[in-house]
């Protein structure tokens, strides 16, 4: 004996789902909402913030390189910048390879690692 059409005809009809259609498209703006203050936000001030350390950038400050030379800044050019890093080594950098620009007195321990 067949039981399966038996089975499928008291089967309970779905449950319709409860809830407003507006739930979805709120939920989503919501969590946009958030990615935007907990992520692209505070990356953008990051940015900008780096961007205004490069173009601020002169001749006399002491800085560290993305590859971890600390030296002090001879030239100033558009694109890049000359850096004594040693008694007669001088090197020209991109201003994209600046990490931090030093204050007097400050050491590289003292400074957070990029992120």
């Amino acid at each position: 004996m067949n039981l399966l059409p038996f089975t499928i005809a008291q089967a309970a009809p779905a449950a319709a789902p409860s809830g407003s259609p507006l739930q979805f498209p709120i939920m989503m703006l919501l969590l946009f909402g958030v990615m935007y203050f907990m992520m692209i936000r505070p990356q953008r001030r990051r940015d900008k913030a780096r961007k205004l350390m490069i173009a601020n950038v002169k001749t006399g400050d002491r800085v560290l390189l993305t590859s971890g030379f600390l030296g002090s800044v001879i030239t100033v050019r558009e694109n890049s910048i000359i850096v004594k890093i040693a008694d007669n080594t001088k090197v020209e950098v991109v201003k994209a390879a600046l990490s931090q620009v030093l204050e007097k007195g400050e050491t590289p321990s003292e400074i957070e690692p990029a992120k």
